[in-house]
């Protein structure tokens, strides 16, 4: 078993991070959604481990994360109305999936066979710091063994990684908390999942609205299993009260509340918190979670759907 490092977000923890990864490690790093599980996304060897580490299913393909437009042009082609919405929302919580460049280099591992590569720059001042020294790929899925909650802080990815991975890059909380939207651009634009960025903004840009994915059933981008971010305790949404035996989840005024999303009924607030809040209840070593209705709109779409695969049955690969 390996000792995992907390690395500091300093020069020197950076630095290690960087030689984590040009060695072949894995090396969990900050965004402003989530933090992921970093490793080279050329290196065969190391994006297997990510697999290993996380138990993760490898028809699930991985988000791979670069500095600067440019460097996505080497590993995947941009066509007019991808460019359009990476120029508008690049650096932030937006994934695209466009068709793999042909001699992209990317391990097969990363796409899962796939002939279309899921690539986002985050937002975050130090991950771009990393990436921008690292001048390449990163594969980087949440950092958190699959299916399970997504951890938005270094404890987080400890508490489940540690063991698993060399390092951790420890910058604090993330600010949005909750993972990227991505939008296929193989074809016409369309929602393959929602997430930091609300599908409106991207609809206004682009003057149409996206389609919605093919219903059957293909895993084309992360985040699309039926059951995924599951805390330890079965899931009940849009509760009006709680139940006996139940850490009811409040979302705006709500009594008897034992935890609350956003007491002022704030979407973003409550986005930020989704994953703290699932933490929580797994460390109160809760029996059921109920959560109160969220509204279908904005960030809450993004919120309702973890939910909704939060509470879905759970599915072992």
């Amino acid at each position: 078993m390996l000792t995992t490092e907390r690395l500091n977000p300093m020069q020197d923890g950076i630095a290690k991070a960087l030689d984590v990864l040009r060695a072949g490690g894995l090396c969990a790093f900050p965004t402003e959604t989530v933090y992921g599980l970093g490793a080279d996304a050329r290196n065969t060897d190391a994006v297997a481990r990510i697999f290993a580490a996380k138990g993760r299913p490898q028809f699930n393909p991985l988000i791979v994360h670069v500095a600067n437009l440019e460097i996505a042009e080497r590993y995947g082609v941009f066509n007019g109305a991808a460019k359009q919405i990476a120029q508008a929302f690049w650096p932030g919580p937006l994934t695209l999936v466009v068709p793999l460049r042909e001699d992209s280099g990317l391990s097969p591992l990363v796409t899962s066979g796939l002939d279309s590569v899921g690539i986002r720059i985050p937002g975050s001042d130090l991950s771009h710091e990393l990436l921008a020294a690292f001048n390449g790929p990163v594969a980087g899925p949440s950092a958190n063994p699959s299916g399970k909650v997504s951890p938005t802080s270094a404890d987080h990815v400890l508490a489940g990684l540690s063991g698993e991975i060399e390092a951790v890059l420890d910058g604090g909380p993330c600010e949005i908390g909750l993972e990227s939207t991505i939008i296929g651009c193989v074809d016409a634009p369309t929602l393959l999942r929602p997430g930091g960025l609300p599908r409106e903004a991207v609809e206004a840009c682009l003057g149409a609205p996206l389609a919605e994915p093919a219903a059957n059933g293909e895993i084309t981008a992360p985040g699309q299993l039926s059951s995924h971010y599951a805390p330890n305790a079965p899931v009940r949404l849009n509760a009006d009260k709680k139940r006996e035996g139940e850490i009811y989840v409040g979302f705006g005024p709500c009594d008897g509340a034992d935890l609350s999303l956003s007491a002022s009924g704030d979407l973003h607030e409550a986005a930020t918190n989704l994953f703290e809040i699932l933490h929580q209840a797994n460390a109160m070593e809760a029996e059921k979670i109920a959560f109160a209705p969220i509204p279908e709109h904005g960030l809450g779409q993004a919120i309702n759907d973890r939910l909704r695969r939060a509470a879905a049955p759970r599915v072992k690969y």
